[in-house]
């Protein structure tokens, strides 16, 4: 098995940016997985939002999970559980209209610093599509004019902690499943390992590394590149020792952006080529509510018949 992908972004300013470059494509291509060093957001404020982070958890939440897990009898549970997660979770809101001002229970001090890292984590990923348009052939700004729809793209922040689990083996930290979205930038502990991927198969570690950004493509990217790039299924292990944090910040299409394979990435003498459906973000959403944790292509077997209806015209640049 090849090494987990990593790129150093810093090379994209050097006489190494066509290595780099082509590290980012193949890993686009046969992982749906990378991970970034040298990323451009500062250390200091990675090490601030992880200590704010870990300090909000063993606040605020940590003995709301106790208590949901007492309450669960799940202490003591003999068989697997396939319709919980072993995680505590919240969720902010950045883009088209951020709520971090609106969490009574963060304080101001950690509100502020993700505010910041909001910021710093929208300009990377913006970039990155462009990486992704350059890669494949497409006009820089197509991605994120696509994603744009009316409003603006849907950008939030998934702030997870994965507290020791006495039954990993009967209990998922998170069961497996695709991301629905476009690009996803996971901000995970260096400590404790749980992220996998499936690739081949067989399940990867991916692996702790300290000030990497981790990068995955969700479902929309799949569709857009017309399979040339793939979501990829993927889990969180629970541990017996230590809570593993992990912040996962998702670029999605607006609500009402239309997504449909790029005409670029379309053989245009062989109308069979194109094998995703075209569809409102939002329509694929609502689908994905129910279905998250199972495969994801009777997900996009399901929108090709909505798609028979009429979306509009697709965004071009």
């Amino acid at each position: 098995m090849a090494n987990f992908p990593v790129v150093d972004m810093g090379k994209l300013n050097t006489e190494e940016r066509g290595a780099a470059m082509e590290m980012i494509k193949d890993a686009c291509e046969n992982w749906g997985f990378f991970e970034l060093v040298n990323h451009g957001i500062s250390i200091e404020l990675m090490d601030t939002v992880e200590k704010l982070t870990k300090e909000h958890y063993k606040k605020t939440m940590e003995q709301r999970f106790k208590e949901m897990v007492a309450n669960k009898g799940l202490e003591s549970v003999q068989s697997e559980i396939s319709d919980l997660d072993w995680e505590s979770t919240f969720f902010l809101r950045h883009l088209p209209v951020s709520n971090v001002s609106e969490n009574t229970d963060l304080d101001e001090d950690y509100r502020k610093i993700m505010k910041q890292f909001a910021v710093e984590l929208e300009k990377l990923a913006e970039h990155l599509l462009d990486l992704l348009c350059e890669n494949l052939g497409l006009e820089k700004g197509y991605l994120k004019k696509v994603f744009y729809g009316s409003k603006g793209p849907n950008f939030g922040t998934k702030v997870s902690n994965y507290p020791p689990c006495p039954t990993p083996d009967l209990i998922k930290g998170l069961r497996a499943h695709t991301d629905a979205g476009g690009i996803i930038l996971l901000f995970q502990d260096d400590k404790v390992s749980g992220l996998q991927l499936l690739k081949d198969d067989q399940w990867i570690d991916v692996p702790p590394m300290r000030h990497s950004i981790v990068i995955n493509l969700g479902d929309q990217l799949e569709v857009i590149t017309n399979g040339k790039y793939k979501s990829v299924m993927h889990r969180v292990i629970a541990q017996t020792d230590g809570t593993r944090m992990s912040l996962a910040s998702f670029y999605n299409p607006g609500d009402d952006a239309v997504i449909s394979p790029a005409p670029a990435l379309v053989k245009e003498s062989d109308e069979t080529s194109q094998v995703y459906p075209k569809f409102v973000f939002n329509d694929y959403m609502k689908l994905y509510a129910g279905l998250k944790f199972q495969a994801k292509e009777p997900r996009f077997e399901a929108m090709k018949a909505v798609s028979s209806v009429d979306v509009g015209p697709i965004a071009t640049v």
